[in-house]
């Protein structure tokens, strides 16, 4: 396994990337995590797109917002492993990456998350800290976390 990691941002993104990117979120937020919810929230133009590719296929992605255009703070978000690579420790892999992209991207050190609450310690094993009560969020418990 050879992962390679890019960024892109929307424009640069090829039909095919676009196409697997968003193959990749509705097979893990939709289908795997049994959720009914709007993915393409009109919020992909703004953000920029880690893709982590094994033999050219996507297994690993998130987007990153620049301050304010999601959270006050930078954020990461949508960050999604494909279900047969999770046994590889990918995810830290790709917060490091997308922890690393933010700052070397937008020059920033505080990032704002909404995490489901189920990954609380995974996220908490990279420096964030939770900051605010449990609320649903296409009716899966998440919290608001932050990570300076």
């Amino acid at each position: 396994m050879g992962l390679k990691w890019k960024i892109k941002r929307f424009e640069a993104l090829s039909v095919a990337e676009l196409y697997d990117l968003l193959q990749l979120r509705s097979e893990v937020f939709v289908v795997e995590q049994n959720c009914v919810y709007q993915d393409i929230d009109g919020k992909d133009g703004k953000a920029l797109h880690l893709i982590g590719e094994d033999d050219g296929k996507v297994v690993a992605y998130s987007r990153l917002f620049k301050p304010k255009d999601y959270f006050e703070e930078a954020s990461i978000g949508r960050v999604v492993v494909k279900e047969t690579y999770r046994d590889k420790k990918i995810g830290h892999i790709l917060m490091k990456e997308a922890i690393d992209a933010v700052k070397n991207e937008f020059g920033e050190t505080k990032i704002t998350i909404s995490a489901q609450l189920y990954l609380k310690k995974f996220y908490e094993s990279h420096g964030f800290v939770q900051t605010s009560e449990t609320y649903l969020e296409d009716d899966i418990p998440h919290i608001e976390m932050k990570r300076s």
